[in-house]
């Protein structure tokens, strides 16, 4: 899954180059610039490269935040964040059926399902807990089939008995729960393979 946030970027001066972090140098040694949907496009397609150079049989979901960046100003935010889908797609109706590259639209979830006030946080910019519960549900029904989803229950378990904090960590009774949840990651991992 690869999220996109904004399409804003920041170029050095004294290299012409694009930065990732402006490491505290003052905000005048940079120009601020809004990268054209071609721009994005053969970035995406590099990345997408690199993917399947290493494993061809990846699936890639692309999806744009649903976090606004109002830092950048609410027509910039728009903008970048039309360039960010116009690209995606773009890239994928530019790609040969098979290559297994898709989206995923947190952001119109959140802009256009949700669109109220009441599903953001206290700061206005970022999704609340609701509003994550809900695109979760939208991605779990959208991407993980029955099977994944029982796993991924299990797994909620087991970690939730691990960060369980017990009133008498050393009665029989706690120690018989540890033994489960042992017994419990151990069937996990030898049957699907997963990692705790």
């Amino acid at each position: 899954i690869i999220t996109l946030g904004t399409a804003w970027v920041y170029r050095f001066i004294e290299t012409n180059e694009l930065v990732g972090n402006c490491h505290k140098v003052p905000q005048k040694k940079f120009l601020k610039e809004l990268l054209s949907i071609d721009e994005i496009v053969v970035s995406l397609e590099n990345i997408i490269s690199l993917i399947k150079d290493f494993n061809p049989k990846t699936t890639i979901l692309f999806t744009v935040s649903p976090v606004r960046h109002l830092k950048d100003g609410f027509i910039e935010n728009s903008q970048s964040k039309a360039h960010l889908l116009a690209a995606i797609h773009q890239v994928i109706e530019n790609t040969t059926s098979g290559a297994r590259i898709h989206y995923f639209p947190s952001y119109e979830i959140m802009l256009d399902d949700l669109r109220d006030y009441r599903f953001y946080k206290r700061d206005m910019i970022h999704p609340n807990l609701t509003a994550i519960d809900y695109i979760w549900e939208k991605f779990q029904q959208a991407w993980l089939d029955d099977k994944t989803t029982s796993i991924m229950k299990e797994v909620d378990t087991i970690q939730k008995g691990l960060a369980h904090i017990p009133f008498n960590p050393k009665s029989e009774q706690h120690q018989q729960f540890l033994k489960n949840l042992q017994h419990k990651i151990q069937v996990l991992k030898k049957l699907h393979n997963i990692l705790f």
